[in-house]
């Protein structure tokens, strides 16, 4: 029985240095690996990079309105309408152009997380932590929370959502 035993430890000691010889093959196929494809950590990259200096940025305009912080924004396609979300529980839709409000809608949650405009500039999505996507029409003819539909529910709150390519669908993560 201890010739058994003294024979399995021995395979056993040998089976475990051939996996260590392997181990260190995968290591040096993985090292030339990287080195092919220049692959350095993001600490050495950053080191590389040289600061911004006088960075000239200017303010151009202030849309004042939310009562907290803005956790979202979104352009409309014709470059002039922006709705924004935030921490006040409200969706804003702004002209850029002048400043003006131009819809100020209070969702049911006290966080706006995200919102996106349509392709069309006709639709609004929106979703927070009330874990429901909704979406509504923007016109000026009736007041928009009237027209609001929540089209998905999530098991969490939504942190972004957007519209691919038209406005018949609106992918959710």
């Amino acid at each position: 029985m201890a010739e058994i035993d003294v024979a399995k430890s021995s395979d056993i000691k040998v089976n475990y240095e051939a996996l260590l010889k392997e181990v260190e093959v995968l290591r040096k196929k993985l090292d030339d690996e990287r080195q092919k494809l220049n692959d350095v950590p993001l600490t050495t990259v950053a080191e590389r990079i040289e600061p911004i200096n006088n960075l000239n940025i200017k303010t151009r305009r202030v849309l004042k309105g939310h009562q907290a912080k803005v956790l979202c924004l979104d352009w409309c396609s014709d470059k002039r309408h922006m709705v924004s979300s935030s921490q006040d529980g409200r969706i804003i839709i702004w002209d850029s152009f002048t400043t003006n409000k131009e819809h100020a809608v209070t969702m049911p949650t006290t966080w706006v997380m995200t919102c996106a405009y349509a392709p069309s500039g006709n639709v609004v999505a929106c979703g927070g932590l009330d874990n429901q996507v909704s979406i509504w029409p923007v016109s000026f003819d009736e007041e928009p929370v009237s027209k609001r539909r929540a089209v998905g529910t999530h098991t969490s709150y939504l942190s972004h959502c957007l519209f691919p390519s038209s406005d018949q669908q609106v992918f959710l993560w």
